[in-house]
C-alpha cells in the first residue's frame, strides 16, 4: 500500500517558528519525488469586514467567487451565534454521543466546549479576531471559556465532553495562538497537544475517551487536524505520533481487494472508502471517507491512490448523502461536509469547484429565517450553524488550517 503513495512526514513532527509553518506537500513526479513547499500564515486583515473577502482565494483557476448571497448567509449565521452566546462565553448544546443513527444526550442546558470551539473558529474563519471588529469580544469570551475548561493534565473537557471536543478546542487554541502569540494560550496548547500524544493507542489511533484501546476514523481525523494546526505554529509534535497515525489511516482504507478482519471474516467495500474501525473492518460511509482523505492531507500525504479513489467516491455519492441526511440537518450531514469540504479544497480543481458550488446552493436554500441551520439529530443549532459558517468560509482563506 505504501508503495502506491508519495508522502512526506520527516519534518511534520518538528516545530517551526511562531509566525507560520511548513505545509508538507507530496507531489508525484515519475514515481516518488518529494518536495517541501513553504507556506506562510496569512496576515490578519487590517479591518474585520466580509466585503474584503472576495478575491483572496488561492489559485485563479479554482477560485470561488464569493457571491452577495454567500456573504450574507455567513453574516446572518455569525449574528445568530453572537445572539445565542452565553455570558460565560460558551454556547449551549447537548453533550452526548451517537447511538446507531441517533444522538443520545448525556447533559443538556450546559456550555459545550467542543461546539464553543467550533463557533469560535467560525468567527476566526470569517475574519474576526480577538479584541478586533464587531465580534472581537465574542471571540475573547469564547477563548476564556475554553481555557477555563483545561485541566492540569492538558485535557480540555466540560460536562463530561470527550476527545472530539478536546480536539476541536486544541484546534481553536492553535489558531488563536497563531494570531495572538499569547504565552498563556501557548502553555495550554502545548499541554493539550501532549495530551493527544499520550492518548494515542497501540493501533496508532484514538477513541472517544483517552487511552481507549480501540480507535475510529471520526475521532482520529479530529486529533490529526489539531496536531497539524499546532505543529504549524511551532508546538512540539513527535514524528512517531504522525507516523503511527499514517499507518492507522492507511490500514483503514478500502483498496478494492478482499480483506479480512481480526476474526477472519471477509469484507470488501467500495474502492476509496474508509472503515469506521479498521480492526473489525466496520462500515464505510461518506463522512468516514471524507474524514479519511482529510486525515491523510493533515498528515502530509497529498498524492495517493487512496486520495484519488476517495475523492471519486465522494463525488459519486454526495447527492445521495444529502438526500439521506441533509433535510433534517443530521449530525452525519454536518461532520461529513465539514471534512468533505476540506478534502475537496485541498485537492482543488474541478472536483473542488463542483463540490463547493453544489454544497453552497444546498446550504443557502436551507438556512432558517433567524440565520441558523437545523440540527434535529445532534448537539443542536449552535453546532450546525457553526459548522455551516465554517464550510462557507473555507474560500475566504483566513484560517491557516483551511489553506492549501
Amino acid at each position: 500500500m505504501k508503495a502506491q503513495m508519495q508522502m512526506h512526514t520527516g519534518t511534520l513532527g518538528e516545530p517551526t517558528g511562531n509566525k507560520g509553518g511548513l505545509f508538507a506537500r507530496a507531489l508525484t513526479l515519475l514515481g516518488a519525488l518529494v518536495l517541501l513547499v513553504p507556506v506562510q500564515a496569512q496576515d490578519a486583515p487590517k479591518e474585520s469586514t466580509q466585503e474584503k473577502v472576495p478575491g483572496q482565494v488561492a489559485q485563479k483557476k479554482d477560485r470561488i467567487e464569493i457571491t452577495e448571497a454567500h456573504s450574507e448567509a455567513v453574516k446572518r449565521g455569525l449574528k445568530w451565534l453572537a445572539k445565542n452566546q452565553n455570558k460565560d462565553g460558551s454556547w449551549t448544546a447537548d453533550v452526548g454521543f451517537k447511538l446507531n443513527h441517533n444522538y443520545r444526550a448525556t447533559a443538556s442546558g450546559k456550555g459545550h466546549v467542543g461546539v464553543t470551539s467550533l463557533a469560535g473558529m467560525a468567527y476566526l474563519a470569517g475574519g474576526h479576531f480577538p479584541g478586533r471588529g464587531p465580534y472581537g469580544k465574542n471571540v475573547e469570551a469564547c477563548l476564556d471559556f475554553v481555557l477555563s475548561c483545561a485541566r492540569e493534565d492538558g485535557y480540555i473537557t466540560y460536562a463530561s465532553t470527550r476527545m472530539y471536543s478536546h480536539a476541536f478546542a486544541t484546534l481553536f487554541l492553535a489558531e488563536i495562538y497563531g494570531m495572538t502569540h499569547r504565552e498563556d494560550v501557548r502553555a495550554h496548547l502545548q499541554k493539550a497537544v501532549d495530551f493527544i500524544v499520550k492518548s494515542q493507542n497501540q493501533e496508532g489511533g484514538w477513541r472517544y475517551v483517552p487511552l481507549d484501546r480501540g480507535s475510529d476514523m471520526s475521532i482520529v481525523v479530529c486529533q490529526v487536524l489539531a496536531l497539524r494546526a499546532a505543529r504549524n505554529i511551532g508546538i512540539r509534535v513527535p514524528k512517531a505520533t504522525i507516523d503511527r497515525a499514517i499507518d492507522y489511516v492507511v490500514a483503514s482504507a478500502v483498496t478494492g481487494k478482499t480483506q479480512h478482519d481480526k476474526h477472519g471474516r471477509r469484507y470488501s467495500g467500495d474502492l476509496g472508502t474508509f472503515h469506521y474501525q479498521k480492526e473489525d473492518l466496520a462500515r464505510t460511509t461518506f463522512p468516514l471517507t471524507a474524514a479519511g482523505v482529510t486525515a491523510l492531507h493533515g498528515l502530509g500525504v497529498y498524492s495517493s491512490d487512496l486520495i484519488d479513489h476517495g475523492v471519486d467516491f465522494l463525488q459519486s455519492r454526495v447527492d445521495h448523502f444529502n438526500s439521506l441526511y441533509g433535510s433534517r440537518g443530521h449530525y452525519y450531514f454536518w461532520y461529513g461536509h465539514y471534512y468533505g469540504v476540506q478534502a475537496m479544497y485541498t485537492v482543488g480543481g474541478h472536483a473542488w469547484l463542483g463540490y463547493f458550488r453544489g454544497l453552497r446552493t444546498y446550504l443557502l436554500d436551507r438556512q432558517l429565517a433567524d440565520g441558523s441551520w437545523p440540527n434535529r439529530d445532534g448537539p443542536g443549532p449552535a453546532f450546525s450553524t457553526a459548522v455551516a459558517c465554517l464550510i462557507l468560509e473555507i474560500p475566504y482563506g483566513y484560517l491557516p488550517i483551511f489553506q492549501r
